[in-house]
């Protein structure tokens, strides 16, 4: 059990930091960092993660398509101190932001604090608060994730 959820949270990051189309890519990345898998495996996987496809084909965690339309529709701006981050939202929309910045649980994020138009995200360190800054900028469209 421990080796599957080390496995399917490995997957989480990769597909959260690359563009993964296949699940051949996805056996091959696990396989390069030390775990022996299949494709059927993969396939579970998958199922158990909900991954889709997004429309340019890459897969994407539904957590992840869901916060990228809210903070899309609804972020007007992004700032970080230290290792925190600050979400500014449309008015009364800030708290609906957090909830799905706490869905996602993204990496790096001990939890958010909202008001009606203003969010806080605080992070375990700097480095993480720059990891979600870049991320929730890239979701708003603002730029392009390498």
């Amino acid at each position: 059990m421990k080796k599957r959820i080390q496995r399917q949270e490995v997957i989480r990051d990769i597909v959260r930091r690359e563009r993964i189309r296949t699940q051949h890519e996805i056996v091959e990345f696990l396989q390069e960092h030390g775990f022996k898998c299949t494709q059927a495996t993969i396939s579970r996987d998958i199922e158990e993660l909900k991954l889709t496809k997004s429309t340019g084909g890459h897969y994407v965690l539904a957590e992840d398509q869901h916060l990228q339309r809210m903070v899309h529709d609804l972020v007007e701006k992004v700032d970080r101190a230290g290792n925190m981050v600050v979400v500014h939202a449309q008015g009364g929309t800030a708290a609906g932001v957090a909830a799905a910045i706490d869905q996602a649980n993204l990496n790096g994020i001990l939890g958010t604090v909202s008001g009606d138009t203003t969010l806080l995200c605080v992070c375990s360190d700097e480095e993480k608060a720059i990891m979600v800054e870049e991320e929730l900028l890239y979701f708003m469209g603002s730029i392009r994730k390498s």
